[in-house]
């Protein structure tokens, strides 16, 4: 590995006579860590990471395509460095109550399902990627972990301007100079360069710049990077504090994880950490900022009424959507225009109105399925869901069963007339409809695996 000597130099300053260690660690092979759903619990595996009760790091790194449990989200592949920002949350917020939760920059979506795995289960998580190329995987992701209280944006940063002050906590996990991948992604150090830096601290100011306003007074900022270089790190944390609007929260990190302490923020170094690089400082809104919350000024409906982009099911058709969820009475039921079936958290009914009355791209609420006719037709992401009931039918695989499942081929197995769940290990991985002499795959092709199955 042949790193540019304006990175070498910059790092030699950085870290000293550490440099060699730091060196020596990007030649060595980067551990593979997984992160568990603390709602799809199965038989776990690997040492634990110390920071995150449902992180492991494994010895080798499997074929998590051919893995079933991998798309049925009992597990998230994540960096282990990264899942700090789930140990630093509680330190700085309350996240025994609901909170609403912005994570700006989301896509593939770890950082957005890690906090979701550790917040109260009412809270608002509005996971927005601004690339739109990139919301598929994000929407995936989410999806996947199956938590009802997530919803998902297209959105420049800018395009929050009418939500000043809605947010409890923002998560900017900038776009960066990626110097932290170096090891995990060769390709990025031909992409990097001095120039790369100054473009990347640029666009990271524009993005503070809009996102600073959205937050209520008291509210959290965390801010991070994949990146090693104080002109990202550094010098932004001390742009945010410079408006004197912010104030820097100190986080209690035991000196045996070996994270550094900067000036401003948190620094992973491989040679250090068992992860790879990453930057992480946490901020606090002063009061003083207070302005229109747009919870106070923007009309209120009743919960009869439906949103901008959908309205009320009608009623002959709620029991049969209610029957598809473990706790019906905990949802509100709406139909889109194109007649995909939505359900909405009760618990923050109001608040989804503001998002759905505020963005325009947007996937709000539980995709449910659609009715046709007096048939409904069960979506994917239900199938994924940790509020699907209990009492639909299951059809359980085997692994390899649930690998042809997953190939979307054919299935020579004898099961009931109707929509079975397809499990494995217990864990929903699609539908089939039985027919009584033959199986209907309804996995979305989308969604297909394309790799051969070993035999």
């Amino acid at each position: 590995m042949i790193l540019p000597q304006a990175f070498t130099d910059q790092l030699k300053t950085q870290i000293g006579t550490e440099f060699a260690d730091f060196e020596a660690a990007l030649l060595q092979t980067p551990p593979v860590s997984i992160r568990y759903n603390p709602r799809k619990k199965h038989a776990s595996a690997g040492e634990i990471i110390p920071w995150c009760e449902e992180g492991r790091y494994l010895e080798q790194r499997p074929v998590f395509t051919l893995d079933p449990l991998f798309h049925s989200g009992a597990f998230y592949v994540q960096e282990a460095s990264s899942m700090l920002v789930g140990y630093v949350l509680p330190q700085v917020a309350t996240i025994s109550k609901p909170l609403r939760v912005l994570d700006l920059c989301a896509a593939p979506g770890g950082k957005t399902t890690l906090l979701t795995s550790i917040l109260h289960p009412d809270s608002l998580i509005l996971a927005n990627e601004v690339i739109k190329g990139r919301v598929m995987i994000l929407k995936e992701n989410v999806q996947k972990w199956g938590f009802p209280n997530v919803h998902v944006s297209n959105h420049d940063p800018e395009d929050f301007e009418r939500l000043e002050a809605f947010f409890d906590v923002i998560l900017i996990d900038a776009p960066c100079s990626g110097e932290g991948l170096f090891r995990k992604d060769p390709a990025a150090i031909n992409e990097w360069s001095p120039g790369s830096v100054q473009v990347c601290a640029g666009r990271q100011k524009r993005i503070l710049d809009a996102a600073m306003p959205l937050l209520r007074p008291s509210g959290i900022l965390i801010y991070c990077t994949c990146t090693y270089n104080d002109i990202e790190n550094q010098e932004s944390g001390q742009w945010i504090l410079d408006g004197e609007q912010f104030t820097e929260i100190k986080i209690d990190i035991p000196d045996s994880w070996g994270v550094v302490t900067k000036p401003i923020g948190y620094q992973c170094y491989p040679h250090r950490v068992k992860g790879e690089g990453f930057f992480f400082s946490v901020f606090q809104k002063q009061a003083g900022f207070e302005t229109a919350h747009p919870y106070d000024t923007l009309p209120r409906r009743s919960k009869e009424e439906g949103f901008r982009s959908c309205k009320r099911l009608h009623a002959k058709q709620t029991p049969e959507a209610s029957r598809w969820l473990e706790k019906p009475e905990n949802f509100h039921f709406f139909v889109k225009p194109n007649g995909e079936v939505l359900a909405l958290m009760d618990s923050q009914l109001e608040e989804v109105r503001i998002l759905d009355n505020t963005l325009s791209a947007k996937g709000i609420g539980l995709e449910m399925g659609e009715f046709k006719g007096n048939d409904f037709i069960p979506s994917h992401a239900l199938a994924l869901s940790t509020a699907l009931s209990p009492d639909i039918l299951r059809l359980e695989l085997s692994g390899n069963e649930a690998l042809l499942f997953l190939k979307k081929e054919n299935l020579n197995i004898e099961a009931p007339r109707g929509w079975l769940l397809v499990t494995h290990q217990g864990l929903g991985l699609g539908w089939v409809k039985g027919l009584g002499n033959r199986i209907n795959n309804y996995l979305p092709k989308d969604w297909r695996i394309r790799m051969e199955i070993p035999e």
